[in-house]
């Protein structure tokens, strides 16, 4: 057992993705917070968490270049209310004193992988279009053709076909549109960047996919299909454009260091997802999945799991779970080889408002390592400062022991 990432993952690995059961239990951002702290000090300068890919510019202008203000990158930074998780903050502004005495190409950088959407939900493209129109200096008038931005932004635009205008006319005429756009961005790329900066541009171009992510979602929302086969194809959808913002920040980050990717277990699993909806399972290729195939050896993943926790009302896995075989191996969390996880079943103690989707044996067999918390809550210190990150660059002991002081 042991709480050294690197014990675990191929020296391939060029972007690590650390998984968790649910965002509800707050135990799995204080973890992610520390590995974090390990990974910086051999060779990973940036993290992307599952957040608006746009949003996120805000908070890697706060980490990498002090620009705002804490409570301003937690505020706009981030999608999904993940900006109020405390976890989140620490990382945050552990990262921005990384910094702060680091040269621009040893800062840690940070990174969202999601489009502006959840499953049931996804705004207008507008914003993002008209950013990239006004960036190249166009003259086109896309609010017209977008209309109202709450005929896209609603629950009922996604969920039946019959009110979905991702297939209307003006909504195909502004694919079109914003697929010259990005040829004229490509086009015009030279003169762009030597006017201004790379940064600029790649901004642009980040606004601009993000719109054309938003308008392929909302397309896929307007096919006639029955309310499982919708919901399956929205979430197949999501990973595929999730996988293509993880493969861009790659590209982008490539020269620098490597990547830590944070997100749902569902998000980053090697194989397909699942999910039971009624009496239909879904099932789809997830990020993990895509970018494992696309990536070529160079994606490892960590599978979290959950013994108990107070936060989900979740008690003690039955005898016999594959969460029960874990439990005991570590006084708080640690990380073990799939081959030490024993045959076993699959829990099914869990309700779906906790959101937390239990080991089964196909998810295990394909992880890297398995992070088990065996109880919620674990008050983990979250990512200290590089003065406290030892010699070999943990963030923890190393014989193993938490700061806590738990064997």
């Amino acid at each position: 057992m042991s709480q050294d990432i690197r014990d675990f993952i191929p020296l391939s690995c060029e972007l690590l993705g650390l998984g968790e059961p649910t965002h509800q239990e707050p135990a799995f951002g204080r973890i992610r917070n520390e590995l974090f702290a390990q990974s910086a000090a051999y060779g990973f300068r940036s993290i992307a968490l599952e957040t608006d890919r746009v949003a996120a510019l805000v908070v890697d202008d706060f980490v990498r270049n002090g620009i705002g203000t804490l409570d301003g990158a937690m505020s706009t930074g981030f999608s999904h209310e993940f900006g109020k998780l405390e976890a989140n903050r620490q990382l945050v502004d552990w990262m921005r004193a990384y910094n702060a005495d680091r040269q621009p190409q040893d800062r840690l950088s940070f990174h969202g992988f999601d489009i502006p959407t959840e499953n049931t939900m996804a705004p207008s493209p507008r914003v993002y279009l008209e950013y990239a129109r006004d960036y190249l200096g166009l003259d086109l008038d896309i609010a017209t053709l977008a209309g109202a931005d709450e005929l896209w932004n609603r629950t009922e635009a996604i969920l039946d076909a019959s009110v979905s205008i991702g297939a209307t006319a003006e909504a195909e005429q502004l694919r079109a549109i914003a697929d010259d756009l990005l040829v004229e961005l490509y086009a015009r790329a030279p003169g762009l960047i030597a006017a201004g900066s790379r940064a600029e541009w790649s901004r642009a171009k980040t606004h601009l996919t993000a719109g054309l992510a938003l308008l392929r979602y909302h397309r896929r929302a307007a096919e006639r299909l029955d309310q499982g086969a919708r919901i399956g194809l929205l979430l197949a959808t999501r990973d595929a454009l999730m996988a293509e913002n993880l493969l861009d920040i790659r590209r982008i980050e490539a020269r620098r260091g490597k990547t830590v990717v944070h997100a749902h277990n569902l998000h980053l699993r090697r194989d397909s997802s699942s999910l039971d909806l009624g009496d239909a399972r879904l099932e789809w290729s997830c990020a993990g999945a895509i970018v494992n195939a696309v990536a070529e050896g160079t994606y490892g993943v960590v599978v979290g799991s959950l013994g108990r926790s107070e936060t989900l009302a979740l008690a003690d896995p039955a005898p016999g779970t594959y969460e029960a075989s874990l439990r005991g191996r570590f006084a708080t969390w640690g990380l073990a080889a799939p081959s030490s996880v024993g045959s076993g079943t699959t829990r099914t103690d869990t309700t779906p408002p906790q959101g937390y989707f239990p080991l089964d044996r196909a998810i295990i067999d394909a992880a890297d390592a398995v992070l088990h918390v065996d109880a919620g809550d674990t008050e983990s210190v979250g990512p200290r400062g590089p003065e406290s990150v030892g010699p070999r660059g943990y963030g923890v002991p190393h014989d193993g022991r938490h700061d806590d002081g738990n064997q």
